[in-house]
């Protein structure tokens, strides 16, 4: 399964390390993009390390193949995990805000590619009127599934709701989602080549 896991910027970003090595381990491809906040909580290095290939940090970095980089790696997953969802990507994927490399490629995501939203904030935050409204529309459009956060004592010192759920549930998750038939693929790209880049 191609996996293209999207890492914002919260506490819980150091999870989705684990998410990689256990996605890997399972014998998925899987490639990275991050925001530039993410990159406070976790080096790309480490990622790069752990799948094998270079993350994505911004949207101008350099399209190879004549391919836009955003849509290329857009099209050439099978599921997308966004890990962990803060209530900043959430916002932006609720109102259609576009305006960093993640929300980019995210709003790039063809129709019928599952998205697994892994929900990952303050408890105060999570349930915050307008966090929960967030949730309501995405879950209304159909094309999001959600990994519901869980309740324990949190970073932040506060006990409630708003923990990433575990990675074991996350990738389990991913793995159930409905696929389509057949996902594009990138420009001159085949089944095993990431985005961008030449088999």
């Amino acid at each position: 399964m191609r996996i293209l896991l999207a890492v914002s910027g919260g506490i819980a970003a150091y999870k989705a390390c684990e998410l990689t090595s256990l996605a890997i381990k399972s014998g998925h491809e899987l490639r990275v993009v991050m925001t530039r906040n993410a990159t406070r909580f976790v080096a790309p290095v480490t990622f790069e390390a752990l799948a094998g290939y270079p993350v994505l940090l911004d949207i101008f970095q350099g399209p190879e193949q004549g391919a836009v980089d955003h849509v290329a790696w857009a099209q050439w997953p099978q599921v997308v995990a966004v890990v962990p969802a803060t209530a900043n990507i959430l916002g932006k994927l609720a109102c259609g805000i576009a305006d960093d490399v993640v929300s980019t490629v995210l709003m790039a995501v063809p129709d019928g590619i599952p998205v697994i939203l892994a929900p990952a904030m303050n408890t105060n935050m999570w349930l915050h009127p307008v966090v929960q409204r967030n949730m309501s529309w995405l879950g209304a459009m159909g094309r999001y599934r959600t990994v519901e956060p869980v309740e324990k004592r949190l970073a932040c010192g506060d006990s409630g709701p708003g923990a990433l759920a575990s990675p074991v549930d996350i990738l389990s998750t991913i793995e159930t989602a409905p696929l389509r038939v057949v996902a594009p693929l990138p420009p001159g790209a085949t089944e095993s080549a990431a985005p961008g880049t030449s088999s």
